[in-house]
This record gives C-alpha cells, structure tokens and sequence, in this order.
C-alpha cells in the first residue's frame, strides 16, 4: 500500500518557462527529427522488408527455432547492444544478460540477438594517463558502435546494456539514431560499500603530501574498489543512472539495485518484457497503454507484436520535457559535471537544443535534496537504502519540478519511478519509496539542504565555466588570487611537489579542452588542491578540462569555453594575474585593465605539446575528433 498519494501537482513557473524556451528555441531541429523517425516507423516489418538474401544471413547464427519464429511467425526480435567486458568492474556483471533476455523473450513468443558490443573504458584505470585523452571521445565511439550494430536494421525494439560514464551516454545518442525503436536501458547496478569514500579521499591527501606510501595507498584503493559493479561514490556513472529513472527508460528503481542475485535477474527479464509491452501489471498500469492500439490478438505472440504500440519509441520518449526533467533530478541530486557536455549531445541527439543557461536557470529554484559523496559522506548504496531514486522523483514531481505528463517505457508513466522493486516469491511487485529513511543522505523538498541546485554558471572575461558547487564549503564560494599557469597537469603535480604553490593561488591548466587533447579529467589535481586548501590557502582551479563528479572540495571552474586551443581568453592569461571566482554572482574574470586585456596577444597551443598529444596510445586515431569537436558547451560532439 503507498505511504503516499500521488498529488496533481502544479508545475513550477521557471520549469514550465526554461521548457517552453527549449521548445521553441528546438522547433525546427525536433520537427526535422520526428519527420525522420516517422518515416522509420511507417516502413514495413524488419524481417519482412528484407531481401531473403540479407535475411538468411542475418539469422544464419540463431538457434533453428529462433530462425523460424523471425522467418516464419513473424516474431518481434530484440537487438541487445551490450557494453560487456570483464575488465571493468561496472561491466562485468552484464555477461549473462543476454542469456536472461533471449529465455524471457521466446517465453513472450519472441526473440532476442546481441546485436553488437561497444567499448567501455574506465576513467579510474586511465586517470592521469595518456590514455584518458580517448576518454571524452570515446562516447562518440560507442555512439557509432551502437549504430553498427543496429544498422542491421532487423529489430523491433532495442535493449542497451551499460553503466559507466561515457558509455550511458553514447548508448542513448546511438539508439536516438535510431528513435523509432522502442528501448529500455539495462544497468547492472553498485558493488557492496568498501572503505569510505572519505576515508579513501584522506589516504590520497596523505599519499599527496608524502606522509604515507604506496603500500598504504594501494591498500586504501583495493578496498574501496573491490568487487563487480560500479564504484560508490555519486561521480558521473552513478549519475547516468539517476537521469535514466528520471527519463523513464529503465525499469522503474532498477538503478542502484547490487549485481547478482534473483531481484536482479527479475529486473533484467523484466526490460526484456517492458521492451515487448509485456511488464509485470502494477497498480500504475491499470489503465490503457501510453499510445496503445487495437489488441491484435489473445495468445503471447499475437500480444508481443504489438511492441511498438505498447513501448513507445524512444525517440518519442525523449522529448523536451524529459531532457528537462533529467536536468532536474542531475540538479537535485549534485551529479557530474560531465552532463553539462553529455546531456547537450544527448538533447541534439533528438533535435533538441539545450545550453548552460537552462541548467544554471533551473539550478536557481530546483533544490538540491541529496548528500552522497562526494557532496556528502553517504555512497549510493546507503542513497539507495534512504529511500533512492524513487524517493528522489517523487518529490521533484509533487513540488512540481518535474513533469509528469510525458512518455517512459512502462504504462503508467513517470509515478512509476517513485517506487522501489521487490519480490514477492518469484514475481516482481513494487512499493512507494516512503519518507526518507536518513535525512543525512536524502530529504524531502520541505526541508532541502539547500534551496538551489549544485551547479552554478560561471562568466566573464575568461569565458564560460561551470562549477559544482554542492560539494564545496561556504567560505570558498568566492576565491581571488594570483594566477599560476600551468600547460599540462603534470606541471601542476610538480610544483605542488616542489612546494611552490604554499600560498593563496588559483591554478590555471589550460590546453586541456576538446581540440587540444579530448578534454581529459583532471582527477589527479584533486588531492594536492585539497592538501593546500586543508593548510588555510584559499585556492581554486581554472581549466577547461574536466572533473566529473569527483571534484570534490575545492572550487573548481571546469569545461571554461572557448578553450584555449581554439582561441580562448584562457591563453592571454599569465602568472600573476588575479583572478576572481565567485561562485555567488556567477564571475569568472581576471582582474586587469580592459584596454590591457583586449591588446594582449593570446599564446598558441605549443607545438611539442600539440605533437606530444596526438601521439601514442592510440591518439593518432582522434586526430579527426579533436580537430572537429565543437565546445564543451555545445557537447564537445565530433561528428557535426
């Protein structure tokens, strides 16, 4: 039974504004997008249109009954894209996924293939390596992987299975692509709390500043990152699965579920029925389904052909109101800083236009209504057992910060994701998320732990920035100091090494943007800031790199646009330069004469550095991605 009733529940006056605005400002690019998903529907069945040839091969490889279902019966078939690898933690617990999917699909009178795989790579494994300047790209990749494997063109619903960071978001540009597809994302959930994430961030500090040895680091790290699933801390994968639910393309309250284990299972074979308009009947599906048409039938085949009337397209899904309600909850909960870039390719993945201006608007009234590290000293598992994502949504939705009218994978809408799965014996049942079970971690919209959201806008004569805010103490929302400029990380490392940064100092790393080397995350500068920060230096960081969802204490303002490589005012400042940061009014400038600014000539990305960045470790294959990346602002895509 709910502990709480669903509410009819006003929307916001600044939501409903920043979405009319989008809607308008996306008028043409969505209307040319529905125009082409339109026509993708109206074709012909899959298997029918195709030549015997093509046909042939494409279920050569299937088991002879799945061959005649396809062939003869004219059985939907589901096309899994799967992020698999053992390498990867996160990934790891996605092999027996399509097993899963295939039994529950031929027991619904269908049939299931793995379509293609994608790459998943780890920020944590590259960190700081030359390989993690493939990292930003790599989302386009798997976005074009996710093509190739669905230009196939023989499936009537999608299933994508992955989890991480770059990998989320490229799945779901692939399958927009691909809109007339209906398509439920798959996520295998976190690994079991190990060390604290606090405690393991005050072991790097230590580490950082020579007092304990590797022995000692390598210990703290083993135990934080130890088992299959994702990492714990609220950094951008755990994100990703947080704007999944508030965009209803998974399985309702399946995101933060542990890998292994029966209710897993059932949610696994659960998305394989949700894609085929077969979910488990809750009391939110009552009713008839969202865009449901004539039965065509009483036995499970006839029923499952019926996909695309059941599951709405994805492209339908994904509409102006759900990017803004994705917004919302990233804002809500201080996720990654990476969707400011991520969530900009997405939206334009379906004809919708977004900017920082919409999520520094929204962040001005949503509240911020989570403390998971490492905004907090929660990790997503004690966020899970606090009541999670459902109670997260419900809250949004009955204060009115998200929209409820719009399109999700199941029956009964977004209400849906207010409630947290079970089983009940073998079978899936769902229930409200209550009250919070530990407002330390997560809190109701009456009592927020701040009114506003965790990002902030930053601008002025260095350009455009962002900076989370959610993690950062009160007293250091505003920073003004001498600049240090830096053209690598590393150089930043070693005069902190050096004990040259013991002093009141803003370190500017430039040449860290799209076109100059894929934009990596500067994780490593984390650690020595936060050493010179705990000593009473008022410090912060200028980039236009990133830093995710980890940047934890310090002020950072990150992803600055236009980057320097391109032109930007980053490359005119110099050392000694003051500079302000305030996070309060939204400034980002260096403190010099106008007349001197605007005559100084910029410098330009230094040739050994240019070279050094495009060789090795596979970089030279990116050359094309990072002389065509657009702005971090317009999603760093690479392919327009």
């Amino acid at each position: 039974m709910n502990t709480h009733q669903a509410k009819p529940a006003v929307v916001h006056p600044r939501v409903l504004q920043i979405t009319a605005r989008i809607v308008e400002r996306s008028q043409a690019t969505r209307s040319a997008y529905l125009q082409q998903l339109h026509a993708a529907s109206t074709r012909a069945r899959s298997a029918d249109r195709m030549g015997c040839a093509n046909l042939a091969h494409a279920v050569a490889g299937m088991p002879r009954d799945d061959r005649f279902k396809v062939v003869t019966e004219h059985a939907p078939n589901i096309g899994i894209v799967t992020a698999y690898n053992d390498m990867l933690s996160a990934h790891t617990p996605l092999q027996s996924y399509p097993a899963l999917v295939k039994d529950e699909a031929r027991k619904l009178g269908a049939t299931a293939q793995v379509a293609g795989g994608v790459p998943a790579m780890c920020d944590g494994v590259t960190q700081g390596t030359a390989g993690m300047e493939l990292s930003l790209f790599s989302r386009d990749v798997i976005a074009m992987a996710t093509a190739v494997a669905l230009s196939h063109d023989m499936f009537d619903a999608a299933l994508m299975l992955g989890v991480c960071d770059k990998i989320v978001p490229g799945l779901l540009i692939g399958a927009l692509h691909f809109g007339h597809l209906p398509t439920v994302f798959v996520p295998a959930g976190p690994m079991p709390s190990g060390l604290p994430n606090k405690e393991k961030a005050h072991v790097r500090e230590l580490a950082a500043q020579g007092l304990v040895g590797r022995d000692t680091l390598l210990d703290a790290e083993l135990k934080s990152y130890h088992s299959p699933g994702t990492c714990t801390f609220y950094g951008t994968a755990n994100s990703n699965q947080m704007l999944l639910e508030a965009m209803g393309l998974h399985v309702p309250g399946t995101a933060f579920v542990a890998p292994g284990g029966a209710l897993r299972d059932e949610l696994t074979r659960e998305a394989a029925r949700t894609v085929l308009g077969r979910q488990t009947e809750t009391e939110f599906s009552a009713g008839p389904p969202q865009g449901e048409l004539a039965p065509s039938g009483g036995n499970a085949l006839s029923e499952a052909k019926s996909v695309a009337a059941k599951c709405p397209p994805i492209g339908l899904i994904v509409d102006e109101k759900a990017i803004v309600n994705a917004m919302v909850a990233l804002l809500a909960t201080g996720g990654s800083t990476n969707h400011l870039i991520h969530w900009v390719a997405v939206a334009h993945s379906a004809g919708i236009l977004i900017d920082w201006n919409d999520f520094s608007d929204l962040s001005d009234v949503v509240p911020t209504l989570t403390h998971v590290y490492p905004n907090g000293s929660a990790d997503v598992n004690q966020f899970q057992a606090a009541g999670g994502t459902g109670l997260v949504i419900r809250e949004l939705l009955d204060a009115g910060f998200m929209h409820a009218d719009v399109l999700t994978v199941r029956k009964g809408g977004l209400r849906e994701y207010t409630r947290e799965p079970a089983l009940s014996g073998a079978s899936l049942c769902w229930s409200d998320a209550g009250d919070s079970r530990d407002e330390q971690i997560v809190r109701p919209v009456a009592r927020p732990f701040s009114p506003t959201g965790g990002l902030k806008l930053l601008q002025g004569n260095l350009g455009r920035s962002v900076i989370k805010v959610s993690a950062v103490p009160d007293d250091r929302h505003v920073i003004e100091a001498p600049a240090r400029v830096f053209d690598s990380q590393q150089a930043l490392l070693d005069a902190f090494n050096a004990g040259e940064l013991e002093r009141d100092v803003i370190c500017v790393v430039r040449w860290q943007g799209p076109q100059a080397n894929g934009m990596p995350e500067l994780h490593k500068l984390t650690p020595p800031l936060a050493v010179l920060q705990g000593k009473g230096f008022r410090v912060a960081l200028v980039t236009d790199g990133r830093m995710s969802g980890a940047s934890g204490k310090v002020p950072a303002a990150i992803h600055v646009s236009p980057e320097a490589a391109a032109g930007g005012p980053l490359a005119k400042v110099r050392d000694g330069d003051l500079i302000r940061l305030d996070a309060l009014a939204g400034e980002l400038k260096v403190v010099v004469a106008d007349a001197e600014w605007a005559a100084r000539i910029a410098d330009s990305l230094p040739q050994a550095l240019r070279h050094a960045n495009g060789i090795g470790m596979g970089r030279e294959l990116f050359s094309g991605m990072r002389r065509h990346a657009v702005t971090a602002e317009e999603g760093a895509l690479s392919w327009i």
